[in-house]
């Protein structure tokens, strides 16, 4: 199931101001080639400036030139994200799953209070 919210948004300030929501919810950010992040947030609009105003990131690398979201409940948000992440495969959520991957398998070959760095 896509984004209930399907209207592209162009991924500026003035856009976020006039057209994300300070609610909880999901968005995603995508240029003409991709979807390049699908995340969740209390207030889409805040966490939707933090990644306007990101620099040299793998995100802000991908250029995003769009957003989309969708309100759901704070309990639902993290549920909605998964399953839109899984039908997308957005380029920066496939980065975050592998490092995660990679910590939790460090971190149970390491055990508790020990640092793999």
């Amino acid at each position: 199931m896509s984004f209930a919210e399907c209207a592209a948004r162009s991924f500026t300030a003035v856009s976020i101001q006039k057209n994300a929501p300070e609610s909880s919810g999901v968005y995603g950010l995508s240029n003409g080639r991709e979807w390049i992040f699908i995340g969740e947030a209390s207030n889409i609009r805040a966490r939707l400036i933090e990644h306007l105003n990101e620099v040299d990131t793998v995100l802000a690398r991908r250029s995003p030139t769009g957003f989309t979201f969708e309100l759901c409940s704070p309990t639902e948000r993290i549920t909605r994200q998964d399953s839109l992440v899984r039908q997308f495969e957005p380029f920066c959520n496939r980065r975050i799953g592998y490092i995660r991957s990679q910590f939790i398998e460090g971190f149970a070959e390491f055990g508790p209070g020990r640092s793999t760095v």
